[in-house]
């Protein structure tokens, strides 16, 4: 399962729509630690305790309008499975847009989003039986253009050159940009990333809205020895919005 959970706002739909699915690797973004608006939870630890997954959660931004000093909040990755999870890192995108920096001049209340950090990408070794997969969590920016954007895919490109080319690794998350329109096409083929939707994305994610077309925002890559099948936008789910998108993998 890969889904930007839109800071767990729903967090009862969102633990029902996965506990039904049973998935055995869920990536998550924008999910919500001790934030005014999502009633202080740690939702990443909520959702793992209540379907007995182990967890990864990594701090994206430290949300400036939703606590305080002695109690700051923050929202970020997740990365969730049954099956031991190990070697966690982070990349911390170099370029990132300036737009979330706080200024003087704002007050510090929830129409105005300022946050301390930056986009990443969290990275995760998944041990499945005697197998090895290999999981980037992404977020890439919202704001500035798709160069800004494609800068922090090809970071993080250039990190799975570590794995040798039969490591099996699946790369998915809530890209910010339409793919097959941009230069992230060209970045993903060098890199030998396959798209687990076989080029059929005639659902859009998010859905479309009253103030805009709908877009393909949300991906799921896979490379070396991995099969992706059956792929699926869950667009009955209304917990975010963003749809959930799920694919079967055969590993060797």
């Amino acid at each position: 399962m890969d889904w930007n959970i839109n800071r767990g706002l729903h967090l009862g739909r969102v633990i029902e729509f996965l506990a039904a699915t049973k998935g055995d690797l869920i990536l998550l973004q924008e999910a919500d630690q001790n934030a005014q608006r999502t009633h202080r939870i740690h939702i990443a630890r909520e959702i793992a305790k209540t379907l007995k997954m182990n967890y990864v959660f990594a701090r994206e931004f430290q949300e400036l309008t939703q606590g305080s000093a002695a109690s700051p909040a923050f929202h970020g990755q997740a990365t969730l499975s049954p099956w031991p999870l190990s070697n966690r890192r982070i990349i911390r995108f170099s370029r990132q847009s300036r737009f979330w920096n706080p200024h003087w001049f704002l007050p510090e209340i929830e129409p105005f989003q300022e946050r301390i950090g930056g986009r990443l990408a969290l990275v995760t070794e998944i041990k499945i039986g005697e197998q090895a997969l290999i999981s980037y969590n992404l977020h890439l920016e919202s704001k500035g253009n798709d160069d800004l954007r494609c800068s922090q895919l090809r970071e993080t490109l250039d990190d799975v050159h570590r794995y040798a080319s039969n490591v099996p690794i699946i790369l998915a998350g809530d890209l910010n940009l339409e793919v097959e329109r941009t230069a992230a096409t060209g970045l993903l083929t060098a890199a030998r990333f396959r798209d687990a939707f076989a080029d059929d994305h005639s659902t859009t994610t998010p859905p479309h809205s009253l103030f805009g077309r709908g877009r393909v925002i949300d991906w799921v890559f896979t490379r070396g020895p991995i099969d992706a099948t059956v792929p699926r936008v869950h667009r009955s789910v209304s917990a975010s919005d963003h749809y959930p998108l799920s694919v079967v993998l055969s590993l060797p």
